[in-house]
C-alpha cells in the first residue's frame, strides 16, 4: 500500500549515465511494481514525480538535468540524504509473453524495471529505444541484459536514422509481439497508440505529467477526467483513445491547459 509518510534515505551511488543524465540509488525496504511512480523530495528545493528505474533492496532513480529541480538534484553526491514517498500509482500488465518496448530518451527509465520482470519470468523483450544522438543514450548495456535492442537517433549518429515510432512500425511489420510497453515524448506515445490500434497490438503507455501532490488531490496532473497520480501513470490504449488532452495539451505549475 502506499504511504503518505516521507522516508529519509541516504544515496549509496550517483552514476553519470550521460552528459546531463545520472542516476541515483540508495536502499530502502517498500513493495514496489514496475510502472509505479514515488515522489522525490529535494531538501531545499521541492517533491517531483519520478519513476523508479530499478527496484528490489537497492532502488534507483534517473533524471535528466532539464530545470531547476533537477539541476538541484545533479549537484546531490553519495552520502547525501533525499526524501522519497511511495510508490504511488498503477503498474504495467506484464501477463503476455512477447512484448516491444519503446522508449524515447528518459522514458527508458520508466520501462526498463518491466523489461528486467518479463526477462527473470522467462519472456521475450525486444527493446527499440530513441534519442536525438548516441551520447544521450542511457542504461543500454543493462537493457541488452533482458533481449534484443534496437537504437533509432535522430542525427543518425548510431543505429536507425529517425524516430522510435518508425523503428517500432517496421519492427511490428516483421514480427507479432502481444503487447507495447512505451514511455517518452506524448507525440511519441500518441503516434504509438495509433499504429497499435491499426494492428490490434495492447499498448500500455507511462505518462508523465506536472504533479504535485501524488495521491489525486491537487488535480495538477490532469489528463480530461483521468488524474495521472491515481488513475496511471500507466494507460492502456483503449483508455486514451477520444482523449482531448493526450498528445495536444498539458497542465502548466498555475494548473492552465497549455499546447504542448
Amino acid at each position: 500500500m502506499p504511504t503518505s509518510r516521507l522516508h529519509s534515505v541516504i544515496l549509496d551511488k550517483v552514476m553519470e549515465e550521460a552528459s546531463h543524465t545520472k542516476s541515483f540509488s540508495f536502499r530502502e525496504e517498500f513493495p514496489v511494481r514496475p510502472g509505479q511512480f514515488i515522489m522525490v523530495w529535494i531538501p531545499g528545493v521541492e517533491e517531483v514525480p519520478m519513476a523508479l528505474s530499478q527496484l528490489g533492496p537497492v532502488k534507483a532513480i534517473t533524471a535528466k538535468n532539464v530545470g531547476s529541480s533537477t539541476e538541484a538534484l545533479h549537484k546531490f553526491k553519495e552520502g547525501d540524504r533525499i526524501g522519497v514517498r511511495g510508490p504511488y500509482g498503477n503498474s504495467f500488465d506484464l501477463s503476455q509473453e512477447h512484448y516491444l518496448v519503446a522508449a524515447g530518451g528518459t522514458g527508458i527509465a520508466s520501462v526498463i524495471a518491466a523489461s528486467e520482470a518479463l526477462a527473470e519470468a522467462g519472456k521475450k523483450v525486444v527493446t527499440v529505444f530513441g534519442a536525438k544522438t548516441k551520447e544521450d543514450l542511457i542504461l543500454l548495456e543493462r537493457s541488452r541484459k533482458y533481449g534484443e535492442v534496437f537504437i533509432a537517433t535522430d542525427d543518425g549518429s548510431v543505429g536507425y536514422h529517425g524516430v522510435v515510432s518508425d523503428l517500432a512500425l517496421k519492427l511490428m511489420e516483421d514480427r507479432r509481439f502481444d503487447g507495447v510497453l512505451a514511455c517518452g515524448p506524448e507525440k511519441m506515445l500518441q503516434t504509438l497508440e495509433g499504429i497499435c490500434r491499426q494492428r490490434d497490438v495492447e499498448i500500455q503507455v507511462s505518462m508523465e505529467r506536472f504533479m504535485r501532490c501524488g495521491i489525486g488531490l491537487c488535480g495538477s496532473c490532469s489528463l480530461d477526467h483521468y488524474l495521472v497520480c491515481r488513475d496511471g501513470p500507466i494507460f492502456k490504449g483503449e483508455q486514451l483513445v477520444g482523449l482531448r488532452d493526450f498528445g495536444h495539451y498539458r497542465r502548466d505549475r498555475a494548473g492552465r491547459r497549455v499546447p504542448m
